[in-house]
């Protein structure tokens, strides 16, 4: 919470000037209900009339006053809300790009996006409607009260003990209200995930028949939120009641006591009258107040769960490199790296391998083997829990952020396509020209499906590439990973989709055109990768054979075997 207050603190003069003009608006209104038993008392005096025009002009002016600074003060708090509000997405959005996929994981995704929106939007709706009700129903309460109390002191007093009951119901009903709002975001979360991951696979989910599979899943998640925003609700619903309730009490109270002094002339009509616009006024601030405290409640649990992304402490921080790096060396080392997603049993145990500069390594295994997780340690995605990963003789932990991602091209199988254009994919938003994106087209194969769309690389996209074929999008996805020349290539079964001739012709031109980068293949078929100056295969994160293609097959029977079920006998291989 005190993070999101350094957010407020650069608009406080601002604020601080709403809040005079709203002050000024709400003392406006107050002399209202002054002025108008002045007229009662007053202008009906034989004699007297002209005060009837002179105090209603007051009261005309004071309704001006009242409508025009309300008015600008309202404009004024949806400015500054909505500025505070801008810096909060901006910082929070940059704060979980900046989170590492551990903390992303412990985060999950569909958190990150409800964090993002909708605790963003009751922290703003807070901000805008507390510098709205925050002074104005204040000052209404407490002045209104004053203005009474200067009256009839007496009356004034059968309002004023009313007071505390008011104060308590409302302090019970948030602290209530507070843990329910908490839990209602949490359950929100898992609603964003279910949403999400229907939508992303609706084609399987509709493939495979499972849309009231899909119903059923939503309508559980959907339920459990509605129960608990009905109990929150139910909660909160008692302040305007129980307000209500007590403050009509007070002013039923107020008649009465108000008729018999009046018969006993120790107060005057006009002194009732005025009285009861201000009771009614008093109520309205009442519940106001009581408004400012359930926005409180459900902004507070937003605003804790804003904070708690923004105060995370960074991750995966580069660690001071010291000394010379001895020369030769390999230009990727892997010494004796273990490494667990959970804590509980390795994803990868004791993994050893060198590749001089471009070398290629390829990694081969069944799924849930450990592939991708070479790739994570070795891009620092992860850090590894032992052991060390080296680039150019240093520790990885050792790199900046961005020193070491620049090295780096890389395809995934099921990687991010933009809407856009083609050519917008390819280059990603890098400072790279046409030459460059072209050449990296045609080196990825995908130079052949460009030229046959009406606008070449300037062809539409659809979001998630869905006017593209899977192997189109696997070409695309190669020639963005190609397109900055990188130092390090990876490709982490990037040419599943691409049939047998088109990943020939692909590793050809690797192979000819990019003999400078270190490459890492991951992938299923065995054709892929032998050719690969090292190939590793792994299963449950051990490494069971290393070596080039020829000696796998006569010292890894596993290898062996994966080979003569591809691509024949062992020997025909």
């Amino acid at each position: 919470m005190g993070r999101l207050k350094s957010y407020i603190r650069p608009h406080y003069l601002y604020i601080a000037f709403t809040m005079i003009v709203k002050l000024g608006g709400a003392v406006a209104e107050l002399f209202v209900p002054f002025f108008m038993e002045r007229i009662l008392s007053e202008g009906v005096e034989p004699g007297q009339q002209h005060r009837i025009f002179i105090y209603g002009g007051l009261m005309l002016l004071c309704a001006g006053l009242c409508l025009f600074m309300n008015i600008s003060a309202n404009r004024m708090s949806a400015v500054s809300s909505g500025r505070i509000t801008r810096k909060i997405r901006s910082d929070l959005f940059a704060k979980l790009n900046s989170l590492s996929a551990r903390q992303m994981d412990e985060l999950t995704v569909p958190s990150a996006e409800s964090r993002l929106t909708s605790d963003t939007y009751r922290v703003n709706e807070f901000l805008a409607r507390g510098q709205r009700l925050g002074i104005r129903a204040p000052i209404l309460l407490v002045g209104g009260v004053v203005m009474m109390l200067t009256m009839d002191a007496m009356l004034a007093l059968v309002l004023i003990a009313l007071l505390p009951f008011i104060g308590l119901s409302v302090y019970l009903i948030t602290k209530k209200s507070i843990p329910l709002y908490t839990r209602e975001q949490s359950i929100l979360d898992g609603m964003v995930r279910v949403v999400q991951e229907n939508i992303t696979g609706v084609r399987v989910i509709k493939a495979l028949s499972k849309t009231e599979y899909e119903k059923a899943r939503f309508e559980k998640v959907n339920d459990e939120l509605t129960k608990t925003d009905t109990k929150a609700g139910a909660v909160t619903s008692l302040n305007n009641p129980i307000a209500s309730l007590i403050l009509n009490l007070g002013l039923t109270a107020v008649v009465v006591v108000g008729a018999f002094r009046v018969a006993g002339k120790g107060t005057e009509t006009s002194v009732i009258v005025a009285f009861l616009q201000y009771f009614v006024m008093i109520l309205n601030a009442m519940l106001g107040v009581t408004r400012i405290f359930i926005m409180a409640s459900r902004s507070t649990a937003s605003a804790h769960r804003v904070a708690d992304v923004l105060e995370l402490p960074p991750d995966l921080v580069p660690a001071l490199f010291e000394g010379e790096v001895p020369s030769p060396v390999p230009h990727i080392e892997f010494r004796d790296v273990s490494f667990s997603y959970t804590g509980v049993g390795e994803n990868i145990s004791h993994l050893s391998f060198k590749l001089e500069r471009g070398q290629t390594l390829g990694i081969l295994g069944a799924t849930g083997s450990g592939k991708s997780t070479v790739i994570n340690l070795l891009m620092r995605i992860y850090d590894a829990a032992s052991g060390a990963v080296l680039i150019n003789g240093r520790d990885v932990r050792s790199y900046e952020k961005d020193e070491l991602k620049a090295m780096f091209g890389a395809a995934f199988q099921n990687d991010f396509i933009a809407e856009g254009t083609i050519g917008d994919n390819i280059r990603f938003f890098r400072d790279i020209d046409g030459a460059a994106v072209a050449s990296a087209a045609g080196d990825a194969q995908a130079s052949e499906f460009i030229s046959q769309k009406q606008h070449g690389m300037d062809a539409p996209v659809a979001a998630r590439g869905n006017n593209l074929s899977g192997g189109q999008k696997q070409r695309l996805l190669i020639a963005r990973a190609l397109a900055s020349d990188p130092e390090i290539l990876v490709l982490d079964d990037a040419s599943s989709a691409l049939d047998y001739r088109t990943d020939a012709e692909l590793r050809r031109a690797l192979r000819k055109h990019h003999t400078k980068a270190t490459t890492v293949l991951i992938a299923q078929r065995i054709s892929s990768i032998q050719h690969a100056d090292l190939i590793l295969v792994l299963d449950d994160g051990k490494v069971l054979g290393s070596g080039r293609h020829d000696e796998l097959l006569k010292n890894c029977a596993e290898y062996r075997l994966i080979a003569q079920t591809q691509m024949g006998t062992g020997e025909e291989a």
